[in-house]
């Protein structure tokens, strides 16, 4: 497994780093930077240093730092770096030297690779800044936010491109190294199933996908049906073939906005599933059959579900109906359970009460 870090002046991302050289025993390695990188130039009369130790705990760690970076592997390239890597995929490494888009795009062609942004609020970042760069001119917090906006937002060196295509993003406000600590260890950076998604997770981010299909004006509904892990049909939810769009005025009842559950009689919409089953008919579906939905079924498609043979349901969102479409479903000999992927996006790393 190979992490990238990509991170804003002072987030911690190289806090985030040695966490996993202590805890999981990972192997850090650096990645020389562009000139432009390396000139640390004056904002508003001021010097700041572009990479200061940030620890959250405000605490010197620049004799941590420097330890660990007697076991640290150096590569002039990226390419370099990754010849090194490959061969060895099976091991754990980190970095904090992602410099440009060429070398993430370098790095994400490797399927062990795994990109994690970290960022804190800009008043956070700015007292870690002064707490760990005491021997150096203090700079005005305009000059900080000034370079810091360069760093994150300027148009050819800024790391905004980078940071919308991280998988996991830290948002780091702790002040405590053992409460960060704590809950890197609950999110599982390590988990390898953010590498390469499990059956559940491949199948039921087809079922997202087939939901951005959807023309219903009240959900948004995906849905996969699968046997022997081959998809056999997909569906989403909207209006039949031959009538308009219910986003386009085709359905009355969910123009007029009823409630979750109600005057479902005069719903001109199908249900992702049975746009599903329909596609799929009753002599493909046997024994064995897996239904993927994005939003648990509510009762009327379980009765169908149950119907046709479905061995097993998997969902990811609740729906008000959910304890009668499983009372339905179990009495039909199909097993209903729910979907709880690895955390992605945006996750808040606070101090723990």
């Amino acid at each position: 497994m190979f992490i990238g870090l990509c991170g804003t002046i002072c987030a911690g991302k190289r806090t985030v780093a040695n966490f996993l050289v202590e805890k999981h025993g990972f192997r850090v390695l650096r990645l020389a930077a562009p000139s432009r990188q390396l000139d640390c130039s004056a904002v508003a009369s001021t010097t700041i240093v572009s990479r200061p130790s940030c620890d959250p705990q405000g605490r010197d760690v620049r004799a941590a730092k420097e330890k660990t970076e007697e076991t640290d592997l150096a590569f002039k390239s990226v390419d370099e770096l990754m010849e090194y890597v490959t061969p060895r995929w099976q091991q754990r490494f980190v970095t904090t030297d992602i410099w440009s888009e060429d070398v993430l795009e370098a790095l994400l062609k490797r399927p062990f690779f795994l990109l994690v942004g970290v960022d804190a609020p800009i008043i956070v970042r700015w007292r870690r800044y002064l707490e760990n760069c005491k021997d150096h001119p203090i700079p005005t917090l305009e000059a900080f936010v000034s370079k810091a906006d360069a760093h994150m937002f300027h148009p050819t060196t800024g790391l905004a491109p980078l940071f919308v295509r991280a998988t996991v993003y830290l948002l780091n406000s702790s002040s405590s190294l053992s409460s960060l600590h704590e809950q890197l260890s609950a999110i599982d950076l390590v988990d390898e199933t953010r590498l390469r998604p499990t059956w559940d997770a491949y199948f039921m981010q087809l079922a997202n996908l087939a939901a951005q299909r959807s023309n219903c004006m009240k959900r948004r509904v995906g849905c996969v049906l699968v046997r022997e892990k081959r998809v056999i049909s997909t569906g989403y939810n909207g209006t039949p073939r031959g009538l308009t769009n219910c986003n386009e005025g085709g359905c009355t009842r969910c123009n007029g906005g009823s409630a979750g559950g109600s005057s479902l009689s005069t719903c001109l919409c199908l249900h992702a599933e049975e746009n599903a089953l329909l596609e799929a008919g009753r002599e493909r579906i046997s024994k064995g059959s897996i239904l993927y939905c994005d939003t648990c079924p509510c009762l009327t498609c379980s009765v169908k579900i149950a119907q046709v043979g479905i061995s097993e349901v998997v969902y990811s969102q609740a729906y008000s109906m959910d304890n009668k479409t499983a009372e339905v479903l179990s009495a039909g000999g199909v097993h209903l359970r729910q979907f709880s992927p690895p955390r992605e996006g945006i996750v808040y790393c606070n101090d723990v009460e």
